[in-house]
């Protein structure tokens, strides 16, 4: 992969010569050495971040920045302001979130260790006297000051948090010999692997966090030898491989995390590809390697900044493949995580389990972002609560019942007139009535083109108001026989027939027959909102109600 460790060493000295000019080097600053951030904000993990990278091209024989002196001032000055906002127990702060933290930590860590495994590998070639001796006795005290915190203190506050200080733990316990600190992640390590059967793990965070397990995944096989751990990786790196969307990004709508509806490439993701495919002989794992780049090269993105990941793993460096992953077409069902994924030739369409927008399309220049929405006592969307295989072919059934109910009035006089203190969760309720929600998802391939139908049933009130609303991102115009508008970032309109298109130079979406029973379109208090970067079509109606409406990429 010798081209794109060439694209790393590029991409990382352009990086370092712009995040120089951020380093505080005010020696009377209190801040002396660390990295101003976009906002502002001066920390230990902002600084480690951007030791990596310049350590990469310091080391780096290629690089226009090896053994740059003036570089290695600014390591080094980095490095002291690590040191000096370290706590007492060893743990870094991450300012804007956690202090004392011992996931944080682990991250930091995560980043710094690469940088002191390669001085270590090659300190057979330094002097005491040489700047890397003083840069990796600087490292070390850093590492085995958290390390021990990390081992002592502990904590965490989300599923991933674990692993990363587990995996940490038992790397820095290997590599200093300390058993005592390998021990410390049996206490994560107990409570069990949280990757089920999908290769998805519990936040399902497919932009960020599944990345960052994959990676403890294949530190704590490295250490163990326990090869289950590798399997949890490649399971997941599997099932990444189908939320792929047509454009290159990944789908990121069903995250629990702050990744969730991101726009997101899966750059972060080609180091695990490149390892568990060469160490497994997994030919698409390779090739979604190179797809990455690829991935790089058209959306003009930086390369991944792991350039002293890859200096610590000349194999992979010298190791080439011929090959691009080139999506099939494939119809999955992810049970357990509550997801459908189905691409077929031009289209990619997930449904969702729990999820209000519970329907997407993509042809890969437009997505269409489906909800129905209404008012139902505190209810104020379709959320399917199933969704189930519907006949042989693709298609899934997708269903809800919306409880209604009503306080009653106690039994005997409340202790007190003050509504917040009374016990309201002990009241007896008056229950319905209800409304049923029957929705049939299928493909269909026709002389329109390809897309999906969706076959909507409803009834159980009569009448309530309920809309279909479709946000599209990416397109330019919307039209229809009756009219045309630009489509507005915000905008919106209500079709009252006919079909409606969304375009784009690179191509167009139908969708219809629309239609429009009333204009309550805003919901009531508690509604989600219309998006504020996309185009909203809406169709309207009154529950009962039964609607096709197919939705068809033309060109």
């Amino acid at each position: 992969m010798k081209a794109h460790y060439i694209k790393m060493i590029k991409d990382s000295e352009a990086m370092v010569k712009r995040f120089l000019p951020e380093q505080v080097l005010d020696p009377a600053a209190e801040y002396y050495g660390g990295f101003c951030d976009p906002d502002g904000l001066i920390q230990a993990k902002f600084a480690i971040y951007r030791i990596n990278t310049m350590m990469g091209v310091f080391c780096n024989a290629e690089s226009k920045f090896y053994k740059s002196a003036d570089l290695a001032k600014r390591i080094s000055l980095a490095l002291d302001f690590v040191h000096n906002v370290q706590n007492e127990s060893g743990l870094f702060d991450y300012i804007d979130c956690n202090f004392n933290s011992a996931p944080d930590t682990a991250f930091c860590v995560t980043r710094l260790l690469p940088s002191w495994q390669w001085l270590d590998s090659h300190k057979a070639d330094f002097s005491a006297s040489d700047v890397e001796t003083t840069l990796y006795e600087k490292m070390t005290v850093i590492i085995k000051k958290a390390v021990q915190g990390m081992a002592v203190r502990g904590g965490f506050h989300t599923p991933n948090h674990r692993w990363a200080i587990a995996s940490i733990l038992m790397e820095c316990g290997k590599l200093f010999g300390r058993e005592d600190w390998a021990q410390a992640a049996q206490a994560y390590i107990n409570e069990g692997i949280d990757c089920n059967e999908d290769g998805e793990f519990a936040e399902k965070s497919a932009g960020n966090y599944n990345r960052i397990n994959n990676d403890a995944m294949i530190t704590m096989g490295d250490c163990t030898g326990d090869e289950s751990f590798y399997g949890h990786a490649t399971r997941n790196l599997r099932m990444m491989l189908t939320y792929i969307e047509p454009d290159g990004s990944i789908f990121t709508a069903n995250s629990t995390r702050q990744d969730n509806g991101c726009k997101i490439y899966p750059v972060d993701y080609y180091t695990e590809y490149l390892r568990m495919g060469y160490d497994f002989n997994i030919p698409e794992f390779l090739d979604m390697a190179n797809r990455i780049f690829e991935i790089i090269e058209e959306k003009q993105l930086e390369a991944p900044d792991y350039l002293m990941w890859m200096m610590n793993n000349q194999r992979l460096i010298d190791a080439e493949h011929d090959g691009s992953f080139v999506q099939p077409d494939f119809a999955k069902f992810y049970k357990d995580s509550g997801i459908t994924r189905t691409h077929t030739e031009s289209i990619t369409w997930t449904l969702l389990q729990g999820k209000s927008n519970f329907l997407y399309f993509t042809n890969g220049s437009m997505v269409i972002e489906m909800k129905l929405a209404g008012s139902f006592c505190e209810h104020r969307a379709f959320v399917p609560e199933k969704i189930e295989p519907a006949g042989s072919g693709k298609a899934y059934h997708l269903t809800q019942t919306m409880h209604g109910w009503y306080y009653l009035p106690f039994d005997e006089k409340p202790a007190t007139s003050d509504w917040w203190k009374m016990d309201n969760a002990s009241r007896n309720k008056l229950h319905g009535p209800d409304i049923n929600f029957d929705v049939v998802v299928e493909e269909r391939h026709d002389s329109d083109g390809i897309g999906v139908d969706i076959r909507i049933k409803t009834d159980g009130v009569k009448p309530a108001p309920f809309r279909l609303e479709l946000a599209c991102s990416g397109a330019e115009r919307v039209f229809s026989d009756a009219f045309e508008v630009p489509a507005a970032p915000g905008s919106a309109v209500i079709a009252k027939q006919g079909i409606v298109s969304f375009a784009n130079k690179e191509g167009e979406i139908t969708v219809g027959p629309a239609f429009a029973e009333h204009r309550f379109t805003d919901g009531k208090f508690g509604s989600e909102k219309k998006s504020t970067t996309c185009v909203t079509l809406y169709f309207t109606d009154f529950i009962p109600f039964e609607r096709v409406i197919k939705i068809r990429n033309t060109r």
